[in-house]
């Protein structure tokens, strides 16, 4: 004759099954279930330790960026910031992969329209045709008058091109970057922290 489990059986017998499964599945991986002593000494490499900021949002977790002869050694969460006591997220865990990777562009990289190919650009040259086209596409775009009710009124203003703003830029170049929009017409400024 069959026994019927309660609810309540049949979920401690589940627990208990499935602790006693991650336990040998934790035994099986090498998991210490005893405490680890720290390691004595530096955690990392001798050099000298700078209080940063992390790149990657607007929270603005500190972290600590340990630099010799001019080369980053390590990064690592402040202990002392009020945001985030020492912790990082993963993208913040690895942000010396970012910044020390022999994969990442260095240079202005630039593709002509209909081509398939990336050229090399010094970074003069770039900020210049980005100025150049900013300035075609106001002067091709500008609005400075519209009719409205039967009148004509002045709006100075510009559809053709719009800004979007990082969540990691600080108040202050906002600040610039916006009244430098706004004087040049431009209608539609929008920052990635809002959207």
């Amino acid at each position: 004759m069959a026994r019927s489990l309660s609810r309540r059986q049949f979920l401690k017998l589940s627990a208990g099954a499935l602790t006693g499964i991650a336990a040998v599945e934790m035994a099986g991986c090498g998991v210490i279930s005893r405490p680890v002593p720290a390691p004595k000494g530096p955690r990392v490499r001798a050099g000298r330790e700078v209080a940063s900021v992390c790149p990657y949002c607007a929270v603005g977790c500190g972290q600590i960026v340990t630099v010799a002869d001019g080369q980053i050694l390590d990064i690592q969460g402040n202990p002392n910031s009020p945001i985030n006591v020492g912790t990082l997220c993963p993208k913040g865990a690895a942000t010396y992969q970012l910044a020390v990777n022999p994969n990442r562009w260095t240079t202005v990289k630039y593709r002509a329209p209909f081509s398939a190919d990336w050229v090399d650009m010094p970074l003069e040259q770039a900020m210049d045709m980005v100025a150049e086209r900013f300035k075609q596409t106001r002067d091709e775009n500008f609005i400075a008058t519209t009719p409205v009710g039967g009148q004509t009124k002045t709006v100075n203003q510009v559809l053709a091109i719009a800004s979007l703003g990082g969540a990691t830029i600080d108040d202050e170049w906002n600040y610039l970057h916006q009244k430098l929009m706004r004087a040049a017409g431009v209608v539609s400024i929008e920052n990635q922290a809002r959207i």
